[in-house]
């Protein structure tokens, strides 16, 4: 069996968990658990399906970083219910998942699934990180098209795309970039400075939009380029030049904030999918029996008991 690193973009996943199992059944004091079930059956579809041999739960531990908003203030603005002087905004998340999280979290621990996060970064860099680093290919799952600049086919690092659901998974290679966008993954955080990003509070350059990026980019290779040929008047129109110009000031910071980290340090991550003695199964069913989990912990036991032992 191939060594694969496979690296969840967890609040991606409960999220889509929590929007996506019906929140029937709940535990005896009444706590809504449709995200902690959908979580675990994602894990045991994903581990199953791809078999890896390592595996991370990769976590937001600020999911709108100081840093990135005094670049762009817009970032992520429009998704913050609460500000918290000297610490992490809050995010809007419904009532009934917020009080699943730390249900989440001691699940995975039960599992033996590494959970890992840095300060004042997202999840999205500590994956990032992860990736760079890694000695062996690597999947990552993530409903996010931003994780897209990481698609590297000589290391073998693809991206397991859930945007369409978990029954309909797409894998993305450096080809299916290409042939979503016009632009190769290792162009993707400059194309998508210049297309810019609603959900993430991007404006990117006025009148600039998927097309015209990544013809600029087929053009001239970069965004530097781009913005060094716009300066120079060479090979575009005068429209377009204006259009950059306008945009300086974002262009000037807009990368940093675009770009996933890839250089955290993060120490050694025990990653490997471990095997469960008997003492740790036992104390996995007994939280599923407390959290009324049904067949979730059984299904991601299973699947990862398989794994360890492959």
């Amino acid at each position: 069996m191939t060594s694969r690193l496979m690296l969840l973009d967890t609040a991606s996943l409960y999220f889509r968990a929590f929007y996506g199992v019906p929140d029937k059944v709940r535990a005896d004091d009444g706590t809504s658990v449709n995200a902690v079930r959908g979580l675990l059956d994602i894990i045991a579809k994903l581990v199953t399906l791809y078999e890896p041999t390592h595996l991370v739960a990769c976590w937001d531990d600020d999911w709108r970083p100081q840093w990135r908003v005094d670049l762009i203030p817009s970032y992520k603005a429009h998704r913050v219910v609460e500000v918290i002087a000297a610490g992490p905004d809050v995010e809007e998340v419904p009532d009934p998942l917020e009080v699943q999280v730390p249900i989440i979290r001691e699940a995975l621990a039960l599992l033996g699934i590494a959970t890992v996060g840095a300060a004042e970064h997202e999840a999205d860099d500590v994956i990032g990180t992860l990736a760079t680093r890694a000695t062996r290919p690597v999947d990552i799952v993530t409903g996010d098209r931003d994780l897209f600049q990481l698609v590297d086919d000589a290391r073998d690092v693809r991206v397991i795309y859930t945007a369409r659901g978990m029954s309909n998974l797409e894998i993305v290679t450096d080809d299916v970039v290409v042939s979503k966008y016009g632009v190769h993954a290792a162009q993707y955080a400059d194309f998508a400075t210049m297309r810019g990003d609603a959900s993430d509070g991007l404006p990117g350059v006025k009148g600039v939009g998927d097309k015209g990026a990544a013809t600029l980019l087929a053009a001239h290779g970069d965004l530097t380029a781009i913005r060094a040929a716009a300066a120079a008047g060479e090979g575009m129109s005068a429209g377009i030049r204006a259009k950059f110009a306008a945009a300086a000031d974002y262009l000037d910071v807009a990368p940093k904030v675009v770009a996933v980290a890839t250089d955290l340090t993060l120490g050694d991550v025990a990653d490997e999918i471990p095997r469960l003695d008997d003492t740790a199964i036992e104390r996995a069913r007994h939280f599923a029996e407390r959290w009324n989990l049904g067949g979730s912990m059984e299904r991601a036991l299973t699947a990862l008991s398989g794994a360890s032992r492959a």
